[in-house]
């Protein structure tokens, strides 16, 4: 590698820097570079120099005068040798015979032009068109542009890899696209299901109602019908008799005659007993097919209770669907368990919510006295408990039979025209929302922050008091996603 480059070196040093051949009687000129005497001779020419002036050296632009060429003959030797090595003088390979030639002056084109972008022989580098033009060594700068094209490839592969990038990216959007519209149509197909199935029912319903109607009304026709016609029959017959004796002789006519009067006077026409056709019902769809509850109904999810948290006085089912009073208050009370509530008949279910919306009913029937509602999983269970928001207790109540209450501070009494036997529980959670409803709404708490610590206590469950047996209605799940912002809590109430 070491000789390679030596003779390298030398050869670049044995090359005209015009004809880039081997220098022939080799000159060196003012500025020191060296060139051939025919060559510089010609370039002289050019410029129109025949006696002894200035001309500028075609490769440094120094000023020198044709008096100053001085013969080099060291150079010519070394020449010399570099030819009896075999060494050539151009870059790439020996021009073959067939090597193309410059059409104005029949010269091998071993010259490229960089702003042409054309090949060009050494007579056409010295021309006035070419003289200001950057000119390479054809190789060198097929080498050169060789590089760049190599660079141009490297940065269009690249290019080339970040498009597959991004195309990948946007397939893999157009899947996405596609499971979210699948799951979306899933959900609006399996809700309006629901809602279908549920007028279907409303409908097979009211078209019941109307048919019964139908037959009661048409019942009490009949029977005014039926007795008309005996009533009829009676007068035709009566009639008929009349005639019969209004055309006999006298003395059969004065026959039985007072019988026949007092028929006459007995007969009276009794109005039959008035049968109104007008419905008693109006027979459109129920105000509550399209009211909010049955709409909630899409929401429903399976609650069961946690006997874990259940307080000793309380039994729950088998099944975890009801709970009741008990006597298991000593059995419990030695396996006590923070989860459990000590002093408050209070059982809570499962699963508890950290998002989404669910709805829940529970049948609590004719019992006097129940608390239904939710509470915070972090909220106190032992000692005293004051069910309030505040604490972490949304909760409606039913006490002595007949009062309502909603427990806030202070407490907010309902009056409901309609006893419950069935009471819905709905929970927004990303809305702060709870709604409690019987045909109607019942009541509203609007918590828009649930908590301000851990994700452990933004857990919703829900929550049983009771002083008798109630029992969960089971349903299905169906979640949103989210979480809940805001910092006050309302009750709102209405008449059921």
């Amino acid at each position: 590698m070491a000789l390679a480059g030596a003779l390298e070196r030398l050869r670049e040093e044995a090359v005209c820097p015009i004809c880039l051949e081997f220098m022939s009687e080799p000159v060196s000129i003012d500025c020191g570079h060296n060139f051939c005497r025919g060559c510089i001779a010609r370039h002289c020419q050019d410029k129109g120099l025949w006696a002894d002036g200035p001309f500028s050296c075609p490769q440094c632009r120094a000023s020198c005068h044709r008096s100053g060429l001085r013969p080099n003959r060291q150079l010519a030797n070394l020449v010399e040798g570099i030819r009896q090595l075999g060494l050539r003088a151009g870059l790439g390979p020996e021009p073959g015979p067939g090597s193309p030639l410059c059409p104005l002056h029949d010269e091998r084109l071993k010259l490229f032009c960089e702003e042409d972008e054309e090949p060009i022989c050494v007579v056409c580098r010295e021309s006035s068109h070419h003289r200001p033009h950057t000119v390479y060594p054809i190789e060198e700068a097929a080498h050169a542009y060789k590089v760049k094209l190599q660079k141009s490839l490297e940065d269009l592969s690249q290019e080339v890899e970040e498009v597959k990038k991004r195309e990948s990216a946007e397939r893999m959007k157009t899947q996405e696209c596609k499971e979210t519209v699948k799951k979306k149509r899933e959900r609006i197909i399996s809700e309006f299901g629901k809602l279908h199935r549920l007028l279907a029912d409303e409908e097979k319903l009211l078209l019941q109602k109307l048919e019964e109607e139908e037959k009661q009304i048409l019942l009490l026709i009949n029977e005014n019908l039926a007795r008309l016609v005996e009533e009829k029959c009676l007068l035709e017959e009566l009639i008929l008799d009349i005639k019969e004796k209004s055309q006999q002789p006298a003395d059969g006519l004065l026959k039985d005659m007072k019988n026949i009067l007092r028929r006459c006077e007995g007969v009276k026409f009794q109005s039959p007993k008035a049968v109104s056709v007008t419905l008693k019902e109006n027979y459109s769809i129920p105000e509550h097919c399209l009211g909010m509850r049955d709409m909630l109904k899409k929401f429903k999810v399976d609650v069961i209770l946690d006997p874990e948290t259940a307080h000793p006085d309380l039994t729950v089912s088998e099944d975890r669907k009801s709970v009741r009073r008990g006597s298991k208050k000593l059995l419990l009370s030695l396996f006590d368990n923070p989860k459990r509530f000590g002093t408050t008949p209070v059982v809570l279910g499962s699963p508890g919510f950290f998002s989404g919306r669910h709805y829940w009913e529970v049948q609590v029937g004719d019992k006097p006295e129940w608390g239904l509602g939710l509470c915070r999983e972090a909220a106190g269970r032992k000692g005293s408990i004051l069910f309030s928001p505040n604490n972490g207790y949304w909760v409606l109540r039913l006490q002595n039979g007949g009062t309502y209450e909603a427990l806030t501070v202070p407490v907010s009494p309902l009056t409901l025209s309609v006893r419950p036997r069935r009471v819905g529980i709905f929970l927004d959670y990303e809305a702060g929302e709870i709604s409690f409803y019987n045909d109607q709404i019942l009541l509203s708490f609007i918590q828009r922050e649930w908590l301000h610590s851990t994700a452990d206590n933004h857990r919703i469950t829900e929550l049983f008091r009771l002083k008798n047996t109630s029992k969960v209605i089971e349903s299905n799940y169906y979640p949103s996603q989210g979480k809940a912002t805001s910092r006050h809590i309302f009750c709102n109430t209405s008449v059921s």
